[in-house]
């Protein structure tokens, strides 16, 4: 801890230090630019000697400062995560980081960290915090007494693994946004330091213009290429660096992952607050038939990946380990799963008096990430082109009166709404082909409402009926006009509202009865 609080420090203010240091230099006193780095260098060091934590029967305690005291108290069953971190330096000082989430919602910097522990302590010390959970014995020895007999990490020793990372998967990394994100801040402290003016003011770009068309349009083309190459290798560096050697291992009462090539990190879950799971595909990754997997959980990051951008069918096979075969906590031996469902009968969906069978095939052999979805019928489809024309129409109006005012147009830019309207039609039909819901019954487990929605960002959204707490519909002018309405499903997990939009106001009544009987009343 006096090595890694120093350097940690040290890291953190080196923009500050950096200028010190040259202020020193400059002035013909280099030991003035040395003061900063012996303060927070020595701040650092004070930290070993203001901080430490305590885990009694009820509550676990950090009590750190230096000047200002501070004690952090949370009380042992309101654990609900433990999330072990290791950067290069603490894993070549066999030390690692140890926070406990506790699902408040905590400022930057201001959650309960244990930092530079022993990575000899981890094990029996997370086992420790979320003994509440189940997956400790009575018995277990203490992390004091587990000082004395190690013991192995009960998490990924008896973990079923349900999910691991595979190489290949890095050619799904450039189909997101993170290479962009990773660039962009990037990009922008070189405009903030006048990059962008030293390639203004050099002579390619200040002759660009004396050269022909096409010319112009192969340079254009070439920056254009190399920015989607520098995006896509920051992607997958970043991809790699965050996801290398996943593994999601569950033991039926915790979840646990391990990730990550130079800061290693593990996440274990508490899977007595787990209420579903998302199954993420945008139109990239729909496109190249991948999709990304996160939880829906009490208290925990909204967007908790499980598995990255991944192949669907290894995506489809977790997501269907974590709702249909896994046990949850407490089922008796020889009880079904909490996914086990009933097979749902045939319905009539559009109240045409066609009972559609194939709307409702059984579930035998199909995974709940492939089943498919109720349609919400010919007004949504319909809704669905009026919201893609608003955008056309803004278009083809400003088009109108930019000729009006200004005299007419080119004859080729009236092709421009043209291809605009055939790409927001596209995207219309693709919206609502994404649109659906489903209810699946369970037969001794919980009911199971699955719905999904959108085009350009795909969610399939599986939550278990004990996790709503609460229902609204909306109906707009226009949606009364079509008979639609829109549901919301309230639950303190994950995004905390799931939408099924423009769905049939009969069906919506008839979804809320089937998923919490009762909940309605009477009127």
């Amino acid at each position: 801890m006096l090595l890694v609080y120093p350097v940690t420090e040290i890291v953190k203010y080196i923009p500050v230090l950096l200028g010190s240091v040259i202020l020193g230099t400059t002035s013909g006193n280099p030991l003035w630019g040395l003061i900063p780095i012996v303060l927070v260098a020595g701040a650092g060091m004070a930290r070993w000697f203001t901080t430490s934590y305590r885990i009694d029967a009820d509550h676990v305690r950090l009590r750190t400062g230096l000047i200002a005291r501070k004690t952090l108290s949370v009380p042992r069953p309101r654990i609900r995560s433990v999330d072990v971190e290791a950067d290069l330096l603490h894993r070549v000082l066999g030390l690692a980081v140890l926070e406990i989430g506790t699902g408040a919602q905590a400022e930057k910097g201001e959650g309960f960290k244990l930092d530079a522990l022993e990575t000899s302590r981890i094990p029996a010390l997370r086992a420790e915090l979320l003994s509440h959970t189940g997956q400790i014995a009575p018995g277990t020895p203490t992390p004091a007494a587990a000082d004395r007999v190690p013991r192995p990490d009960a998490a990924a020793a008896s973990g079923r693994e349900i999910g691991h990372w595979r190489a290949a998967w890095v050619r799904y990394a450039p189909l997101s946004l993170t290479g962009l994100a990773v660039i962009a801040p990037i990009a922008g402290l070189g405009a903030q330091y006048g990059l962008i003016d030293v390639v203004s003011d050099s002579a390619p770009v200040r002759h660009l213009g004396d050269d022909s068309v096409p010319v112009v349009a192969i340079v254009i083309a070439g920056l254009a290429l190399f920015s989607v190459v520098l995006v896509s290798l920051a992607a997958c560096a970043q991809y790699l660096a965050t996801w290398y050697g996943l593994r999601v291992l569950d033991n039926g009462a915790t979840l646990h992952l391990r990730h990550g090539l130079f800061t290693t990190r593990q996440i274990t879950l508490d899977l007595a607050r787990f209420r579903g799971a998302t199954l993420n595909d945008p139109l990239l990754l729909r496109a190249a038939r991948a999709a990304q997997l996160e939880m829906i959980m009490t208290g925990e990051n909204p967007r908790q990946k499980i598995l990255p951008q991944a192949p669907r069918t290894a995506v489809e096979r977790t997501l269907d380990e974590l709702l249909r075969t896994r046990k949850r906590p407490g089922t008796a031996p020889g009880e079904h799963p909490a996914g086990h469902f009933d097979e749902p009968r045939p319905t009539d969906e559009f109240g045409d008096g066609v009972r559609r069978r194939e709307q409702a095939p059984a579930i035998t052999g199909a995974t709940l990430g492939t089943i498919p979805l109720v349609r919400h019928g010919s007004a949504a489809h319909r809704r669905r082109y009026t919201k893609a024309a608003w955008p056309v129409s803004a278009v083809v109006v400003a088009m109108v009166v930019l000729a009006v005012l200004a005299g007419p147009l080119p004859v080729w830019l009236w092709s421009i709404p043209l291809v605009f309207a055939v790409v927001m039609a596209a995207l219309a039909e693709d919206r609502y082909r994404s649109l659906g819901h489903r209810v699946l019954p369970g037969s001794t487990g919980p009911t199971w409402l699955i719905t999904r929605r959108g085009s350009l960002d795909r969610n399939r959204d599986c939550l278990e009926s004990p996790g709503i707490i609460g229902w609204t519909i909306r109906r707009t002018f226009w949606q009364r006009r079509a008979g639609l309405a829109s549901v919301v499903a309230a639950t303190a997990a994950g995004k905390k509202a799931y939408l099924v939009d423009d769905i049939p106001y009969e069906q919506a009544v008839a979804m809320i009865e089937a998923v919490s009987p009762g909940l309605q009343g009477s009127r």
